[in-house]
């Protein structure tokens, strides 16, 4: 039986006049995060090798939705409707 897989979109960040974002994966038992525009893997915490190169190919083909979506997320607004 296969788990639900859920992914999230974090607001853009700001660091040293660089923008980027964090795209994350979890199902019941495992999470990893990629950092977007790199498309680089920032943390895995149980999926496979196989799992994060399809989950890797899946954050560079759709790199510039990833993007709108980040950039489309008002932090207060979540805060306030959450």
């Amino acid at each position: 039986m296969h788990d639900e897989l859920n992914m999230s979109v974090s607001p853009i960040c700001l660091k040293n006049n660089k923008k980027y974002a964090f795209v994350r994966f979890t199902d019941a038992k495992k999470s990893c995060e990629f950092i977007i525009p790199e498309g680089k893997l920032s943390k895995n915490d149980g999926f496979s090798e196989e799992e994060i190169s399809g989950l890797k190919l899946y954050v560079r083909s759709n790199m510039a939705q990833l993007k709108k979506m980040a950039a489309g997320i008002n932090l207060f607004e979540a805060f306030k409707n959450g």
